[in-house]
């Protein structure tokens, strides 16, 4: 299979799929670190350490029978392909740098993402739609079952895995749920509870992790230890917690349809218009329309908008994905212009536009 597929398509399967809570809880993702014994750390191999690496990882992997793979370097991509992975989250920020010898192996439903010499040898990366850590989890460990059978990993009775980076030691696992906290956000509750769950030793940053912005409304709450919990434990704390925002989440959009509905009703249906009818759209403004008019479907306020549209503008909006889609380099203006058309255009599907909650067209 061709690696263009998963660059050319916007889509991927945990986007269009449904899962548990899905309409908060957009995706589950399970990540695993591991090193393989005798080889030196990716920041530290030269040229021929990491190419053996390399081979070896990607060989076990597609000599199984079991899965089928799509094996890429990053090195043999432009850098906008490699951007367009990155905003699809299929591969970390971190594997594009082309000097890194750095390659992903990709299953054909993009749950499943294996990088190879990226901060460790092996990042295993599954990624499920809606709220599924066991099953996510569950898949991540077969395919480290399958690596571990026939490579040597860097292993310490006391420790654990041995990781790049102190903070991955131990299970070597990152446990993340990618949730749109709309609500809380607009009740500035958001900016008491991110503090409260630092000091329950998990983490919440913007949808790309380390570093990003919480655009859309979009967050990413994860474990921080790795080191003296088990699996199970990392979770069930994070399973705790999920249940936890899911809960006050909730809460949060009822009193705001309870006691401001047509403030909130007016700030969805602007949004939506925006979406519809602008003809400059930058990132920012276009992610927080989105999230408005996610949250107006969630709460049957708006109609006749297909959430799977929406999922793939998510995409469709990343400076990247827009370059790719009009196979042309764009300065900052013509991908806002370019932008805005895209979205008319999809959210005008045969010529009609999505209306208020009577449900009629234009």
């Amino acid at each position: 299979m061709s690696i263009e597929k998963f660059i050319q398509n916007a889509a991927t399967g945990w986007m269009t799929a449904h899962g548990e809570n899905s309409d908060i809880v957009l995706s589950t993702r399970i990540r695993l670190a591991r090193n393989l014994r005798g080889y030196k750390f990716p920041i530290a191999a030269n040229d021929e350490e990491a190419l053996a690496v390399d081979k070896l990882v990607a060989g076990t992997l597609l000599d199984d029978n079991e899965d089928d793979y799509t094996y890429s370097r990053m090195s043999e991509l432009s850098s906008l392909d490699r951007e367009v992975l990155v905003e699809k989250h299929l591969v970390s920020p971190h594997l594009t740098d082309p000097k890194r010898h750095g390659a992903v192996l990709l299953s054909s439903d993009e749950s499943i993402s294996v990088m190879v010499n990226e901060e460790d040898h092996i990042r295993i990366q599954c990624i499920y739609p809606g709220l599924q850590l066991e099953e996510a989890f569950n898949q991540a460990n077969h395919v480290d079952d399958i690596l571990e059978k026939e490579l040597p990993y860097a292993f310490d009775e006391n420790f654990g895995y041995l990781t790049s980076c102190p903070s991955n030691t131990g299970t070597g696992m990152r446990a993340s749920v990618m949730m749109h906290l709309p609500a809380l956000t607009i009740t500035k509750q958001i900016e008491r509870i991110i503090p409260a769950i630092g000091r329950l030793g998990l983490v919440v940053r913007g949808s790309y992790g380390e570093g990003s912005k919480a655009l859309g409304n979009v967050y990413q709450v994860s474990n921080q230890v790795t080191l003296g919990k088990t699996e199970a434990e990392i979770l069930e704390d994070l399973s705790n917690i999920t249940s936890h925002l899911l809960a006050h989440e909730r809460k949060a959009r009822n009193l705001l349809v309870e006691k401001s509905q047509i403030a909130l009703e007016n700030r969805l249906f602007r949004s939506l218009g925006t979406l519809v009818y602008s003809r400059l759209l930058q990132t920012g403004e276009a992610a927080r329309c989105l999230s408005d008019v996610r949250l107006g479907i969630d709460l049957g306020i708006i109609k006749d908008v297909d959430m799977s549209i929406l999922n793939e503008l998510m995409i469709f909006m990343q400076p990247g994905f827009l370059q790719q889609f009009a196979q042309t380099d764009l300065t900052q203006e013509e991908r806002d212009i370019f932008r805005a058309k895209l979205f008319r255009e999809r959210l005008s599907i045969d010529g009609t536009r999505p209306s208020a909650e009577t449900g009629t067209e234009e």
